[in-house]
Formats: C-alpha cells, sequence, structure tokens
C-alpha cells in the first residue's frame, strides 16, 4: 500500500501531545499519533517505552495530564472507558479482557449490553468473522486455547461496532501458529472498517502486517512512517527496535 493510499483514509483516532503516568513522573510525554479507518497502526519501541501505558491513556484507564485524544472528531480525552465505548473506541488489554466463567455467547451478550437490538444478530455476524468461536458458542471461555481467548477479547470489543480498537499485546504468550492466525483475524477486522492501534511484543510480525508505525522511546515519539520502510530502516532496527523483535 503507498503512503497516498494510507493518507486518503479517514482520521478515526487522533492523539495529540499526551503525557499521562501513575502520578509521579509521567511515562509518556508529548505523545501524538493517528489511527485510519480500515488501516493497522503499530506502535513499537523497546521495553520501557511506555507503549502499554499510552493505550491505557487513550482508552481512559489512565488520567491524562495534558493534551487530547479525539475520536472522530469528538474530544474524548479523558472520558471513563465506559463512555468511550459509546463513542465508538474498544480498548482490548492484555490481560483479563474476558469472563472465564461465563461462555463464548454470553462473553459476547456482556460485550453488547448496551445494543437495543441486534444482539443475536451481531453475535452471528461475528462467529462468521471468527469461525473459531462459531463451534465454542457454548463453551466456556476459560476453556479455550490462548488464540481462541485472544479472539473473543476482540470479537467482545467488536459487539457495539467500534470505528477503533485498541489491541494491546494480542499475540503474547502464543505459539507462533497461533500468532499467525490471530493476525490473519486482526488483518480481516481491519477489512470491515476498523481502524486498529496494535502495541505488540513482536515488532517485526506488527510491522509486516500494519500500514503505518510509530516508534516509542523513553515515552516519547521518536519517529514514524510507513510500516514497511521502518521494518526495513536497518538503522530503526539498530537503535530503536532491536535484532531479537
Amino acid at each position: 500500500m503507498s503512503e497516498a493510499t494510507y493518507t486518503e483514509a479517514p482520521v478515526v483516532l487522533d492523539v495529540r501531545g499526551v503525557t499521562a503516568g501513575y502520578g509521579g513522573e509521567p511515562i509518556i510525554e508529548n505523545v501524538s499519533l493517528q489511527v485510519r479507518k480500515g488501516m493497522i497502526t503499530a506502535i513499537v519501541g523497546p521495553n520501557g517505552a511506555g507503549k502499554s501505558t499510552l493505550l491505557k491513556a487513550i482508552s481512559g484507564v489512565i488520567k491524562i495530564s495534558s493534551g487530547q485524544v479525539m475520536v472522530l472528531d469528538h474530544d474524548c480525552t479523558n472520558l471513563a472507558p465506559e463512555k468511550l465505548v459509546r463513542r465508538k473506541l474498544a480498548y482490548v488489554p492484555q490481560v483479563a479482557n474476558t469472563f472465564p466463567d461465563l461462555t463464548v455467547r454470553e462473553n459476547l451478550e456482556m460485550g453488547g449490553y448496551t445494543r437495543r437490538s441486534g444482539l443475536t444478530q451481531r453475535i452471528d455476524e461475528l462467529c462468521e468473522l471468527f469461525p473459531d468461536l462459531k463451534a465454542s458458542r457454548r463453551r466456556k471461555a476459560g476453556a479455550l486455547s490462548g488464540g481462541q481467548r485472544s479472539m473473543l477479547a476482540m470479537a467482545r470489543g467488536l459487539m457495539l461496532d467500534p470505528e477503533v480498537m485498541l489491541l494491546d499485546e494480542p499475540s503474547a504468550g502464543l505459539s507462533p501458529i497461533f500468532q499467525s492466525a490471530l493476525w490473519e483475524q486482526i488483518e480481516k477486522v481491519a477489512s470491515t472498517g476498523v481502524g486498529i492501534c496494535v502495541v505488540e511484543q513482536n515488532t517485526r510480525r506488527s510491522l509486516r502486517h500494519a500500514q503505518w508505525g510509530y516508534v516509542l522511546v523513553l515515552g516519547k515519539n521518536r519517529l514514524d512512517g510507513p510500516a514497511s520502510k521502518l521494518l526495513h530502516d536497518e538503522e530503526v532496527i539498530d537503535l530503536y527496535v532491536g535484532r531479537m523483535s
């Protein structure tokens, strides 16, 4: 995909100069990024760069001390997570992202709790998008494989038809085979028009699947650009990503 094609896609999430942390010195400082409709944006960088903290700040889990979060041109800065869901932003954390004692269908129903109509239809649509879930509707989430639980967490986030989805290390702990299957699903979700912002430990894989990448270092923007260019930039790999990523 060309850079021009990417930049022509509408912006669904615009993060402007965000600073946030956990009460002491800020973990991220003056960070900006954009996520575009139907595109995958990867946030990469060394350990301790503040990548997951950034997602928590965008999604309202932690407070932003300065800056703005715009979703579909609406100011959503410091909105509570349950209100952000209604503003078309879904956040899938790395842990505690499903209810293990509930069935797959019950998890999806919980994800669509504010839908006024079309609950069953939306569950059916998502089971078509995630075939592994279709055959497991009556199984408890705790009995699923790690890859299936990750897919269920994404499906729950899609129950309210978000325009943008934040994924925090969705393939953590999965085997390479399950990682490949999961990324196929992420690409399918993006193909439906959802803008995806993903933080991943496997930097090379995330840049291979993304259209745009942002490199964070010590809580600050270092550079950004087409993901394919970042992936093949030897200096970027050596200085900011690491050969073992």
